[in-house]
């Protein structure tokens, strides 16, 4: 049996051949690093609704498509197009601030849009130019990963072997798949040039054609990698780097999933003690025994789905993705305790409706391709493993996330990456040892349950860098509207002074 892949089961996965130091581009790229953007009107850029919405909020945004090699070591050969999206400084501007949302897959085009909202009054906005990109692969960037169509997402058939997903896979299935994906996006070159390293390629190549001579950039949660990843790779074009929601760089896979996993049960559990405090909550008022109150409710889902509106369904794999999505903040606990209560009637449009605005699917049925280019991203980024190490990794992960668990046994997880063309360029440890990088500012919430807070102490050690803790239940705080944290990231962009050690700020 295959279960559909919820939003939460990729997002949970966001998370490296070390790169050497590069200084001057080759001569061979000099094409790309000259170009000239020409900059002009948004429109065919929007691959979604929310795009769309986004795209036409404000009269002064402009969108570019950068070129750039398919594969650095080939600049003559295919090449790809990055599609950019820039929001103009309302003063006397330092440079352009470059900025990533995340995934890896999320789609940075609309970050920017919702990054000026947020600090319209910021000294950020007065004096940098916002750049949202949609890295290699993902949303209006070509070629872009293309794995399945919004009718099957909408039907539940979209399933990605990982083991925190339920399912049992074969080797031809696995196969089949990559198989699929790579000949609905371009083929295998393009498979074998989607990872982190290329990406950041990548924004050297738009700090140059933006007319910077150095970086000033803010990436969230895989965003992180990303930053850190370049400052490895040009650490003499960095002027400023804000990574928040770090992705520790000193830890492969299988320990960064289980510290994932580990919390993300975390915060299931301190929702459950929220609710235990409301009259007739749903879990029961004993926090200790949530988790089995809830697998009670949702496991009957995974037979008998209940109906979600316009046709679609919630099923075991939707319900958990549902109340994931909402642990990405505490604001959202109250509706996953109104959802996981709405199964007893027969329905499931709350935690449907979680999983799809995390996922950015909009009401007119589109979705984004975040978890088929997150699927993708992730076979160059992580370490393969065999059948025997996944269905170890799958019993791992139900142990420390029991309330993901359906009760249908770990065997039969397969590492989707298993055929993949080529071997994975990222490499662990990464980003560490690096000469005359300029000190970056990390910001880590106590309670981010995708991306740690020893992430962020990691990383903030490995890059020798300030470190601002937030304290919170949330997933990333610098966009967030919180006056001690908006300070602190403009007054390290803008002046380029890092908040005090020991320095806290409170959600």
């Amino acid at each position: 049996m295959k279960t559909r892949t919820a939003a939460l089961t990729v997002a949970l996965s966001l998370l490296a051949l070390t790169g050497c130091t590069r200084s001057e581009p080759e001569p061979s790229l000099s094409r790309y690093y000259d170009q000239q953007l020409a900059f002009g009107g948004c429109a065919g850029y929007a691959t979604t609704e929310n795009d769309d919405k986004a795209f036409t909020s404000r009269a002064d945004l402009s969108c570019a498509r950068m070129e750039v090699p398919l594969d650095y070591q080939r600049p003559d050969g295919r090449t790809a197009q990055i599609a950019l999206l820039k929001v103009p400084a309302r003063g006397p501007k330092i440079g352009s601030l470059v900025l990533n949302p995340g995934g890896p897959g999320g789609a940075g085009m609309s970050l920017a849009v919702a990054a000026a909202k947020l600090w319209a009054d910021n000294p950020i906005t007065e004096r940098f130019d916002l750049i949202g990109f949609d890295p290699r692969g993902v949303g209006a960037s070509t070629p872009a990963v293309d794995c399945f169509g919004d009718a099957d997402y909408d039907a539940g058939q979209v399933a990605l072997p990982m083991a925190s997903v339920p399912g049992r896979w074969t080797a031809e299935e696995t196969r089949a798949l990559m198989d699929r994906c790579a000949q609905r996006s371009g083929g295998m070159e393009v498979f074998s040039h989607l990872g982190t390293r290329d990406a950041a390629r990548d924004m050297d190549v738009l700090r140059a054609a933006v007319g910077d001579d150095k970086l000033s950039y803010a990436g969230l949660s895989y965003g992180t990698r990303l930053g850190a990843v370049y400052a490895e790779m040009f650490p003499q074009h960095v002027r400023a780097l804000v990574l928040d929601g770090a992705v520790d760089p000193l830890i492969g896979t299988v320990p960064r999933r289980i510290q994932q996993f580990t919390a993300f049960q975390q915060s299931f559990e301190k929702m459950a003690a929220d609710c235990a405090t409301r009259p007739g909550c749903v879990l029961g008022a004993d926090p200790a025994k949530a988790t089995d109150t809830f697998l009670a409710i949702t496991r009957p889902l995974i037979d008998r789905p209940v109906p979600a509106g316009n046709g679609r369904q919630l099923d075991f794999a939707a319900a958990v993705g549902g109340v994931g999505a909402g642990l990405y903040d505490a604001s959202a606990w109250p509706a996953i305790q109104q959802g996981i209560a709405e199964i007893a009637t027969g329905r499931g449009d709350i935690l449907l409706g979680l999983g799809d605005a995390f996922s950015g699917r909009g009401a007119d049925g589109r979705w984004p391709n975040m978890l088929e280019a997150n699927y993708a991203i992730n076979c160059l980024d992580e370490e393969r493993r065999t059948p025997e190490q996944e269905t170890e990794l799958r019993r791992r992960i139900l142990a420390v996330a029991p309330f993901m668990d359906p009760g249908t046994g770990a065997d039969g997880a397969r590492d989707g990456c298993e055929f993949w063309p080529v071997a994975p360029t990222l490499g662990y440890p990464h980003a560490t040892g690096i000469e005359n990088l300029p000190a970056p500012l990390i910001v880590s919430t106590t309670g981010d349950p995708a991306t740690p807070h020893s992430g962020g102490i990691s990383l903030a050690e490995t890059l020798r860098g300030a470190l601002l803790t937030v304290e919170g239940e949330q997933h990333t705080a610098s966009l967030a509207a919180n006056p001690c944290v908006d300070a602190a990231v403009a007054d390290y962009l803008v002046d380029l002074k890092p908040p005090a050690p020991g320095a806290r700020c409170t959600l």
